[in-house]
C-alpha cells in the first residue's frame, strides 16, 4: 500500500497531461460490487465553493448503473505503464462480460462511502456525488462537439459532479 492520504490544499494533479496521455479509471460501487472504466474526460476545480471533480458516462456503459445507484465514485490515475494493458482492457471490455479488476490484477482499496479505488494508482480522488445532468445536442454551441457523438460511439453522456472528499497519492 504505497498510496497515502494527500492534502487537497497542496495536491496538484497534472490534469491536462493525465487526461491527454495516461487517462484514468472511474470506479463506482462498494464492497458488495463495483465496476471500473477508462475515462479520458475529467474536470477538476471549484464549484459552489467546494473542491469538485466532474466525470462523464454514457448510459450504455455498465458503470453508468453503478454511478446511478451509489453516492460515491473515484478517479484513479495509474502509471503510464498501464496504458497498453489495464487502460486498454478497462476501455474496451464490458464489466457485464468480464471481471476487469481481476483480469488486470488490480488491488481494491476503499475510501469514503466505501468507494472502491486501486492501490496501483499514482493518485486517487474519492468523490461524493453532488449533481448529475444529461448532456443534450440542443445545448451544443460548436459543431465540433458532434464528432464525439456518432451512432458508433453511443449516446450522450451524463455528467456527474462530485465533491472531492479524499485524495491519495504515491
Amino acid at each position: 500500500m504505497d498510496l497515502r492520504p494527500a492534502d487537497l490544499r497542496t495536491m496538484t494533479p497534472e490534469v491536462f497531461r493525465v487526461f491527454g496521455i495516461q487517462n484514468a479509471l472511474l470506479t463506482a460501487g462498494d464492497r458488495t460490487g463495483c465496476n471500473t472504466m477508462t475515462i479520458g474526460w475529467c474536470q477538476l476545480g471549484r464549484l459552489w465553493g467546494l473542491n469538485t471533480c466532474t466525470v462523464y458516462v454514457r448510459p450504455e456503459r455498465y458503470t453508468y448503473q453503478f454511478m446511478e445507484d451509489h453516492d460515491y465514485f473515484t478517479v484513479s490515475v495509474l502509471p503510464l505503464s498501464h496504458k497498453q494493458t489495464t487502460m486498454q482492457v478497462c476501455g474496451t471490455q464490458s464489466g457485464r462480460d468480464l471481471d476487469k479488476i481481476k483480469t488486470c490484477g488490480l488491488t481494491l482499496r476503499y475510501g469514503a462511502g466505501e468507494a472502491p479505488f486501486f492501490d496501483e494508482a499514482e493518485w486517487v480522488l474519492v468523490c461524493k456525488k453532488l449533481y448529475a445532468q444529461d448532456m443534450t445536442p440542443e445545448c451544443v454551441k460548436d459543431e465540433r462537439i458532434f464528432q464525439s457523438y456518432t451512432p458508433a460511439k453511443g449516446g450522450w453522456h451524463r455528467l456527474y459532479v462530485g465533491e472531492v472528499l479524499e485524495a491519495y497519492q504515491k
